[in-house]
């Protein structure tokens, strides 16, 4: 027996912190009935599952997709403004697959998608640490003393950010390139970050997710990681 969320997450669903809360808007049914309580356990093999409507299938094949995010795109696998979807991107891949983690609308870069729950909740659990890199391009030149409050942690609205690494790139008449890398997947962390120090970003790129690169690709693409990009990845998994 395991937990539902646990099996939902497996089957490719979505994330197991996203299970949960489907679970608890009462958009899930087992056996006919519907769950609401999150430690329920249920027999993947024997127990109906229903969600949203649409009976749950487990799929013993495991996808990992790395995926150059285009801007105007969300992460998010439904959307009730009908915006288009990073999934649309997706060509021959009948495996159900999820974004780990967030990239806004406006931002673009790394994404990696998956039908691996176990993976995307170790990947994107704070404990884990797991280190994601940006290119901001900024208003404005910010001072070095100002990049060194960045760096230590700023007080957002949800709590104090964990220490960053911060480098000016480079910087010109009104505007600067800012890499940044965090080990937090807070909503919208690194443009509230700019903002709190006073300069908005106004680009965004993710170009690196632990040892995950979009070197030499376009936006839109995407590859299947190499047997070797996951082991490494998975290698890096140190819980702090």
């Amino acid at each position: 027996m395991e937990r539902l969320q646990k099996v939902m997450a497996r089957a490719g669903i979505a994330s197991r912190r996203r299970c949960e809360e489907m679970i608890s808007a009462g958009i899930v049914k087992v056996n006919g009935k519907v769950v609401t309580e999150l430690g329920t356990k249920v027999d993947p093999g024997r127990d109906k599952i229903i969600v949203a409507g649409k009976p749950l299938f487990l799929s013993s094949r495991k996808r990992y997709i790395l995926m150059y995010k285009p801007r105007g795109y969300i992460t998010t696998l439904s959307d009730e403004k009908g915006r288009k979807k990073v999934t649309d991107l997706l060509r021959g891949v009948s495996e159900r697959v999820y974004p780990v983690g967030r990239l806004d609308y406006d931002s673009e870069g790394l994404l990696l998608l998956t039908n691996d729950g176990d993976l995307t909740y170790v990947l994107t659990h704070p404990g884990y640490r797991v280190p994601k890199t940006y290119l901001a391009r900024v208003t404005g030149v910010p001072e070095t003393a100002k990049l060194e409050q960045m760096a230590k942690g700023l007080v957002l609205e949800d709590g104090l950010t964990a220490p960053a690494r911060v480098k000016l790139l480079e910087s010109r008449e009104g505007n600067a390139l800012l890499e940044i890398t965090i080990h937090e997947g807070r909503k919208r962390q690194v443009r509230r970050m700019c903002a709190y120090i006073g300069h908005p970003v106004l680009r965004l790129k993710r170009t690196r997710f632990g040892n995950l690169s979009i070197e030499n690709m376009r936006p839109g693409q995407y590859r299947h990681l190499t047997g070797e990009e996951l082991r490494c990845l998975k290698a890096g998994l140190k819980y702090n």
